[in-house]
């Protein structure tokens, strides 16, 4: 692999993205991109309303992102450094597309591309997988409140979701590498050869990275 070594972590809320994506930063020396989450003005109120706020939630996350997307390219992966993100600009749409409705969805979809098509893109997604049972207990164990209340049809819904895009980015994005944790049996955090494990995997794709 001739690109600069962009990772990302992926998967459905509770999955435990921020976390891996800090376990990896730290054993491979790069530098940690995080999303804004608990910053957004909109997440209590969408959670209690999801027709009435989704679409000021999306963008707050959609322009967030872009910003924050656009400063990493040019300060870290334009002057040849490894990055590794919790997040792929392509989860707004995964959660746009179950949200917005009819004119407001078709504005963001505009409104994305004109804003992300010309960012740079992971090269490595690490997509953890995990069951509604697993996301459930996860959420209830880091305790935001605004999550607790959460819908499970919409969270069960989230992970049907998740498995289509990363089948679409497998197409759209033929460059970029797709390594599946699955999360029910892989316990990443309390288990130092489950993380070793994932770790190996990524460095068998980016042999740069064993350096």
């Amino acid at each position: 692999m001739n690109q600069v070594p962009y990772l990302a972590v992926e998967g459905a809320i509770g999955a435990g993205k921020t976390t891996l994506a800090s376990m990896l930063a730290a054993e491979l020396n790069m530098p940690l991109l995080k999303e804004i989450v608990e910053e957004n003005p909109f997440m209590e109120r969408f959670y209690q309303n999801l027709d009435e706020w989704s679409f000021q939630l999306e963008m707050f996350f959609l322009c967030n992102r872009y910003k924050q997307l656009g400063d990493t390219e040019t300060k870290l992966i334009r002057q040849g450094r490894p990055v590794v993100s919790d997040y792929h600009i392509y989860k707004n749409l995964i959660f746009s597309e179950r949200t917005l409705k009819g004119r407001e969805r078709e504005k963001y979809r505009q409104i994305y591309h004109v804003l992300t098509d010309d960012l740079a893109k992971p090269n490595i997604i690490i997509y953890i997988k995990a069951s509604l049972d697993t996301l459930l207990e996860r959420i209830a164990k880091r305790g935001r409140s605004f999550e607790q209340d959460m819908d499970h049809a919409y969270l069960k819904q989230l992970i049907e979701d998740y498995e289509s895009a990363m089948s679409s980015l497998a197409v759209t994005e033929p460059d970029t590498t797709i390594i599946t944790v699955d999360g029910d049996s892989i316990d990443f955090v309390a288990d130092p050869e489950h993380f070793a494990d994932i770790v190996n995997r990524i460095r068998e794709k980016v042999p740069s990275l064993s350096n």
